[in-house]
């Protein structure tokens, strides 16, 4: 572990990895950057959360996989006990679900071991100022994934709902949308109820909020 001697201005970061020849790699290529000190090297994930918080680096290199505290829990730890530190992520998995975890857990950003110089450089400069990166190749499997796993209660309703919705909160009288969506009354009525029931909400103001929330009208 070492300590900052420079000025204020240095970046300052924490490594976490447990393999020592891959951090002794990204400690030769981070201290060669006139901005950048790397301040203390962690070899599980425990002792990554035990730095961070005595050394307060901004950032910590954090890899996901690693022995006694895995990366994503101890990125959640961090998280929690230095708000102001931000994690970078960096593994050899390109599998969504971990890209996913880490993420829920606070990480600022992912980074595949295999990246080159410059999108590492790119990558902890970026979170440093709270910015999000994730490495281009694993994007698409993080879309992917969160279309699979993201719910939203609007998807509960069907699309004639979703309409009627949508006309509710532009203050359309319930004879208004059953003239313009050629229904009845009744039909209207009833589409209401629904929407109310599914969507949990009480009132027209909530029906309003909940339309406003989810994009249907500005």
């Amino acid at each position: 572990m070492s300590q900052s001697n420079r000025p204020g201005s240095m970046l300052r970061i924490l490594l976490a990895d447990d393999h020592a020849v891959v951090r002794r790699g990204f400690r030769m290529l981070l201290s060669a950057q006139p901005d950048i000190e790397v301040v203390g090297e962690a070899s599980n994930g425990r002792e990554a959360v035990e730095m961070a918080v005595a050394l307060q680096p901004e950032v910590v290199v954090m890899d996901v996989t690693m022995p006694e505290l895995n990366g994503i829990e101890a990125t959640r730890r961090i998280a929690r006990d230095c708000p102001r530190v931000r994690v970078l992520a960096l593994s050899m998995h390109k599998d969504a679900v971990y890209v996913r975890e880490i993420l829920r857990a606070g990480a600022r950003g992912y980074l595949l071991k295999d990246s080159g110089e410059r999108e590492l450089l790119a990558a902890i400069r970026g979170v440093s100022q709270g910015q999000g990166y994730l490495s281009p190749e694993v994007s698409e499997a993080v879309l992917d994934d969160y279309r699979k796993h993201v719910t939203n209660p609007i998807d509960l309703l069907s699309s004639r709902e979703r309409e009627v919705l949508q006309m509710i909160a532009e203050s359309k009288t319930n004879k208004e949308i059953a003239t313009a969506l050629s229904l009845s009354v009744y039909t209207v009525e009833a589409h209401r109820g629904r929407i109310m029931e599914k969507l949990n909400l009480h009132s027209i103001g909530e029906l309003v909020r909940f339309a406003m929330r989810n994009g249907l009208i500005d």
